[in-house]
């Protein structure tokens, strides 16, 4: 049985894992290790994730058979009448699997359910997942250079989608 359920601030530490067993197969080959394990330090701790559900942010865990296979952080009116996809990641094992389809379908639904007109995120440009969104609607209207300290650069591109 699937299901997409909504994190409380204690459950926080399954994001955490999910995303340091994602982030390696995911940017291995777009970013160099230093810069990989920045980033994972700088986002994904345990007081970082709880900060950001402090200011707002929803968590949305994917289950299968009470397995976590992947998760999803969002924010309702990141811009006005606009929901941001913060995070949307799947285990490596898991992908293929309709995970990410139906996390962004339960996006495009809380969009709608907030009245949000439509559901924005970033990609690394180099990632692959740009297709996959672009499979799904979205389309890119920017590209962003986000200095993220100790030297690096996210380089991304903003994609959105009218809901």
């Amino acid at each position: 049985m699937q299901k997409i359920e909504l994190l409380a601030p204690g459950d926080l530490a399954i994001v955490q894992e999910i995303a340091h067993k994602t982030w390696p197969a995911t940017y291995g080959n777009i970013l160099e290790p230093k810069q990989l394990a920045y980033m994972l330090d700088k986002m994904y701790t345990l007081p970082v994730l709880q900060a950001q559900q402090q200011q707002g942010h929803l968590f949305y865990l994917f289950l299968e058979d009470e397995q976590a296979l992947g998760f999803m952080g969002i924010e309702p009116d990141a811009e006005p009448h606009s929901l941001k996809i913060h995070k949307l990641y799947v285990l490596p094992e898991a992908q293929g699997k309709k995970v990410g389809a139906q996390l962004l379908a339960f996006a495009e639904m809380i969009a709608l359910s907030n009245q949000q007109r439509r559901i924005f995120l970033n990609v690394n440009r180099n990632n692959k997942a740009k297709d996959f969104y672009e499979a799904r609607g979205m389309t890119v209207f920017k590209e962003e250079n986000i200095d993220i300290g100790e030297g690096y650069l996210m380089e991304d591109y903003v994609m959105h989608k009218n809901v």
